[in-house]
């Protein structure tokens, strides 16, 4: 079998932490990963931001490649300009497909702009079938904005109605994305499967403290709050920001230090994101001093000693399709408190693996933070059931039922689709 993995407006290689790389990208990566490892051919397209990186790369093994195709200027841009070039990448996946003599069974589409390149190439390929994940939903991301710059356009609005249209598949990560998507969208609850994201078991697993804490920098009696995600207001790092100022004024004698692993704390003023600005601006506003330590990306093979040497996870967001880091957390051993929101929600076990609270209440995350740090027996119980947990989202079992919806579509009559 024979799959087209499109990953249009970002490339599973990039490092972690950066504006448009997260979940989306771990999860086009290991899934790929696994389906080589199932024997599945996968070509993952993505539109090439770096002219110096070869446009084919095999770093995926298997096998498996990942296309970087030349769709306006080779530099990162904008996600609002990227829909201009979406004509010119379907041409050159398609360019691809000839020259190497390639029939593709199944079109997996990353994010709405992905799925539209999908509807294209599909028309192109007689109607080969395509199975989308949106990822994330404009009319959530919405609903949670701030300041109209925060809004996503309406542009991007229709353009996942007319994803929903085109696609014989959704997979959504939860209920609460399935129940989104029928009542903000009017989808069709018919193609939707619930099948949530995978973690890589033989990556994140549990590394002794003492060991991760060296490996990180700290001391052995260091005591570390995480945060791994990009720095945008709707990942409410404020909120965790004010609960260490209040967690630092309840308890002076062990100091604890919050870690954000994420964007570009270093860059220049005029290239600084204004969410890194006033996030810094607030700790100094509120003195923390060395209490809060911004760390920048972090690849990947680095994240589980981060994990590890943690006493706890915190992702205090507004919205969350998902929340893959906080799988890799549990999977490291790692109690997570989360938002109850979205994914979120229904990933993480209030009172086992960790606890969920509502947004935008640093009192109560200073609250469940402290009871973490202050009661061991609590903490290494959470620590033991979030790891097992966790092994239930291998993806070799998260694989299994993607191909699953892979069969039942090449398998599918001709008329059905």
């Amino acid at each position: 079998m024979n799959i087209a993995m499109l990953s249009y407006h970002t490339c599973p290689l990039a490092t972690l932490g950066g504006k448009d790389t997260g979940g989306m990208n771990v999860y086009v990566r290991e899934l790929t990963r696994q389906l080589g490892r199932m024997g599945i051919h996968v070509d993952v397209f993505t539109r090439s931001q770096d002219e110096h990186i070869p446009h084919v790369l095999h770093d995926l093994g298997y096998g498996n490649r990942v296309v970087h195709v030349p769709a306006g200027p080779e530099t990162p841009l904008p996600k609002k300009d990227l829909v201009d070039y979406l004509p010119q990448f379907v041409e050159g996946v398609n360019t691809f497909a000839k020259e190497k003599n390639i029939r593709y069974d199944i079109i997996h589409s990353h994010y709405w702009m992905s799925g539209i390149a999908a509807a294209s190439l599909s028309d192109l390929w007689g109607g080969t079938p395509i199975i989308h994940m949106f990822h994330t939903l404009g009319e959530m991301k919405n609903r949670i904005a701030r300041s109209d710059a925060e809004r996503e356009g309406e542009y991007r609005i229709n353009g996942e109605k007319q994803v929903l249209r085109r696609a014989d598949r959704i997979v959504v990560a939860t209920l609460a994305e399935l129940t989104q998507l029928r009542f903000l969208y009017k989808a069709d609850a018919s193609k939707m499967v619930i099948i949530p994201p995978g973690v890589n078991l033989e990556h994140f697993y549990p590394i002794p403290p003492d060991e991760a804490k060296m490996y990180v920098g700290l001391k052995p009696e260091d005591r570390m709050v995480l945060f791994v995600g990009r720095i945008e207001p709707l990942k409410g790092v404020d909120t965790l920001i004010h609960a260490m100022c209040c967690l630092t004024l309840k308890d002076k004698s062990r100091p604890v230090h919050l870690a954000i692993i994420g964007g570009d704390p270093s860059a220049n003023p005029e290239k600084m994101t204004a969410e890194m600005k006033r996030l810094q601006a607030l700790c100094d506003e509120l003195a923390l001093g060395q209490t809060v330590v911004f760390l920048g990306k972090r690849d990947q093979d680095k994240l589980p000693y981060y994990y590890s040497a943690a006493e706890v996870l915190v992702m205090p967001s507004h919205y969350e399709s998902f929340g893959m880091v906080a799988l890799e957390a549990m999977a490291c051993g790692t109690p997570v408190i989360a938002s109850e929101v979205g994914g979120l929600a229904y990933l993480v076990r209030d009172g086992e693996t960790g606890f969920t609270i509502p947004a935008e209440e640093p009192d109560k995350l200073c609250e469940k933070i402290s009871w973490l740090l202050n009661d061991q027996e609590l903490h290494a119980q959470m620590s033991a059931q979030a790891a097992e947990y966790a092994r239930a989202y291998a993806w070799e079992k998260i694989a299994a039922q993607i191909v699953n919806e892979y069969k039942k579509l090449v398998e599918q009559p001709l008329a059905e689709k």
